[in-house]
């Protein structure tokens, strides 16, 4: 049996499919290099910092270091530092609380409407075909910042969750963050 390409991008053809799956994953794969030097600044600085990260965000000026978007009277708007897709957005409240039970009624209906605003942002900016919106609270939840809760804004399109992240859990994002910051600020 002979199969066509595989992924674009590989474009990895076979003669004969092996007995087992899993090796043709290792075989087909470790060859490659996928280049990402943008990711040091992260490896290198593997300490944690003290602190909220979303609180110390608030405290400086918005700007492409500290990638807030937009500022509400309760809320505010801020790229993922580490996306699972181009214009992944945060909505987070002023107020450093782990879960939406403490905060008050407008904070959260300002946060929704942020929500909704985000979305019609990201979709002038980059037309995704469609979102994934949602809160994890708490550490076993999967919350990254579990002390500070915040809505994740995911714009999604048809193929992303392609081979590169399904199988080789690397993600591929198209544009620099910078980028992304600067095009999300022009759009809102």
């Amino acid at each position: 049996m002979r199969l066509g390409k595989i992924n674009p991008v590989f474009s990895i053809r076979f003669n004969s499919l092996p007995a087992n799956p899993e090796s043709l994953l290792k075989s087909s794969v470790m060859g490659h290099h996928l280049w990402s030097p943008w990711r040091m600044k992260y490896i290198e600085n593997h300490e944690k910092k003290a602190g909220c990260v979303f609180c110390t965000a608030l405290e400086q000026e918005d700007g492409p270091d500290n990638l807030i978007v937009f500022r509400g009277e309760h809320a505010f708007v801020i790229l993922n530092r580490f996306p699972y897709t181009t214009g992944h957005l945060l909505v987070v409240p002023h107020a450093h609380h782990p879960s939406l039970g403490p905060l008050e009624a407008a904070v959260r209906a300002e946060m929704m409407e942020l929500v909704n605003h985000t979305t019609q942002v990201l979709e002038k900016a980059y037309q995704p075909d469609g979102f994934n919106i949602g809160v994890n609270i708490g550490a076993a939840a999967g919350a990254g910042v579990a002390d500070h809760v915040h809505i994740h804004v995911v714009p999604r399109w048809v193929g992303d969750a392609n081979f590169m992240s399904t199988l080789a859990e690397t993600r591929v994002l198209p544009e620099l963050l910078e980028d992304t910051y600067q095009r999300m600020v022009a759009a809102w």
